[in-house]
């Protein structure tokens, strides 16, 4: 006798991927957490004034630092001993293409799922 298995439903593969993907972004969370608590440490060390690669830096890191500050660590975010205005044109850079790189990201794969959303129908 031949038995025949059905495939789990849709419903039930999705509610399988969730714990998945809830521990992916957690550990993505703590990665990025200890990395930006790291590099953070670093550029306070540097005795010199913060000019516009250090502000293209700690701009890009500044999103990254929310896990740190959810937690309760003190990161420094912005670098109060700069260089006035490159360092302010360096930050503002690096929060806007941080910016473009999540939200593009996040719209491409938005995009991907449309897109097979209309293959299927």
């Amino acid at each position: 006798m031949i038995e025949i298995q059905a495939k789990p439903s849709i419903r039930a593969r999705l509610w399988r991927k969730i714990p998945a993907r809830i521990l992916s972004v957690l550990i993505a969370a703590a990665v990025i957490g200890a990395s930006t608590r790291y590099i953070s440490a670093a550029l306070d060390k540097v005795p010199s004034r913060a000019g516009f690669s250090r502000g293209l830096l700690q701009g890009a890191l500044m999103p990254a630092a929310m896990p740190n500050l959810l937690v309760g660590n003190d990161v420094t975010i912005y670098a109060q001993n700069n260089t006035g205005v490159p360092y302010k044109l360096g930050y503002t850079c690096g929060v806007n293409v941080c910016g473009v790189v999540f939200f593009g990201l996040f719209f491409l794969r938005v995009n991907r799922w449309r897109d097979r959303r209309d293959a299927r129908a």
